[in-house]
């Protein structure tokens, strides 16, 4: 069956030559595919800094630049969270590379604001029509180990964000580095599009009408099951509150990084940026268990994100990086558990539609929040914004913390009294 097919909804029932992929192959791609779209999300967070110059933008400009990127995937989760269950997983991915593709080649040959602004918002929806399909895919391929699903989608969403900023400063080393990193991105998706055109591909989980096929694509109102309630709203204040570090880390963090490092260095800076992402995806690798986890998780988070402004009081970067890691592992165990036990309760024919649900709020984190930071530096400097910022991050995480431990101890207490 053919990409087009998928996406009529008109599934065909001759059978063509196809790559007739291992489960294990299909983890791989499915994984790379929502991976690669999010390094090239986040390859221009070290080349702000160029960006500033060449096309005369400020730092509140940079600031809505990158929203326009979470806008767009907010409003895209909204809209097309659900396609995936209806055109197949492999149809609503390839749709996605090709979004993204063209998101790349805009923003690579922008030359003012607007244009930034639109491939941001190709690359936007490009991850949000993937992000429920990878993710649902990655729980399809393992039905009995939804733990190991979930964990994959965050190893591989954490470490294309991670990667992201590094590759782009390496890339940004080469001649003309506003575009040729994303020229030599557009040529890898053109490359990955191949395993998944050749793929056969499964068919969708829930078929649509074949009256009015269209009518199953139309947005739906966000849902959340009764089963996954509270589990559900759990995991978005804390998938929230830690995207809104990494919208910082990704936006205005490079320019207040290289000021603490007295580096000009784009590869350095893209290190730097990229620490408490790539913390958070190296912690998916880790097997932490305990009741606490999440409280714990939160706490630290908290702390390290309250040590980046004392580092750059002190001009140290040691204690910058030592914060980053820290914030970043803490924010990785407790978003993964969280997130585990929402896919725990989800129902598997919903799970596309509750997941992009719970990464519209996840994702609103890396929006408002920054762009309060950005018009807070237009007033009063980076470094007093990025304290202000820094201290409000660490008290909500105390914050969580405590329900969380708190929450934890009654559960206990009620489980003891009715032993």
């Amino acid at each position: 069956m053919s990409v087009l097919s998928e996406l009529r909804m008109k599934p065909s029932d001759k059978i063509g030559w196809g790559w007739d992929a291992s489960v294990k192959s299909r983890l791989v791609l499915a994984a790379m595919v929502i991976s690669t779209l999010l390094i090239g999300a986040n390859l221009a967070t070290p080349i702000y800094p160029i960006l500033q110059s060449t096309i005369g933008i400020t730092p509140l400009e940079v600031t809505v630049a990158f929203s326009a990127y979470v806008v767009s995937l907010v409003v895209g989760l909204l809209l097309v969270g659900h396609w995936s269950d209806h055109v197949g997983r492999r149809a609503a991915l390839v749709l996605a590379v090709v979004i993204g593709f063209a998101g790349a080649g805009v923003f690579g040959a922008a030359t003012s604001l607007p244009m930034l602004v639109l491939g941001r918002c190709l690359q936007g929806a490009a991850v949000a029509l993937a992000t429920g399909a990878s993710s649902a895919a990655l729980r399809d391929l393992l039905p009995h180990r939804p733990d190991w699903a979930s964990r994959f989608t965050l190893l591989a969403s954490a470490g294309g964000v991670a990667a992201g900023p590094v590759i782009g400063g390496l890339l940004s080393l080469l001649p003309d580095p506003s575009r040729t990193p994303f020229a030599i991105y557009s040529v890898v998706l053109l490359i990955l599009l191949i395993p998944l055109l050749t793929l056969k591909a499964r068919p969708a989980i829930r078929t649509a009408d074949p009256a009015s096929p269209l009518r199953a694509l139309k947005p739906r109102r966000p849902a959340v099951s009764r089963a996954a309630g509270r589990a559900f709203w759990n995991a978005s204040a804390v998938g929230f509150l830690s995207f809104a570090v990494f919208g910082f880390t990704l936006s205005l963090a490079p320019t207040y990084f290289a000021s603490l490092a007295d580096t000009s260095s784009r590869p350095l800076i893209g290190i730097l940026a990229a620490l408490v992402l790539a913390s958070s995806a190296l912690s998916q690798l880790m097997r932490v268990r305990g009741r606490h986890v999440v409280g714990l998780g939160l706490a630290a988070l908290g702390v390290g994100v309250a040590l980046i402004p004392v580092a750059g009081a002190v001009d140290s970067v040691p204690l910058l990086v030592v914060a980053c890691v820290i914030a970043g592992a803490g924010q990785g165990v407790a978003f993964r558990m969280v997130f585990n036990e929402v896919s725990l309760r989800v129902e598997p024919t919903h799970h596309a539609q509750i997941i992009s649900t719970l990464y519209v709020l996840t994702y609103l984190g890396s929006s408002l929040p920054v762009v309060g930071l950005g018009a807070a530096s237009q007033a009063w400097g980076l470094d007093r914004s990025v304290a202000g910022f820094a201290g409000l991050i660490a008290l909500a995480s105390l914050v969580l913390a405590v329900r969380s431990l708190r929450s934890t101890l009654r559960r206990d207490s009620g489980v003891v009294a009715t032993g």
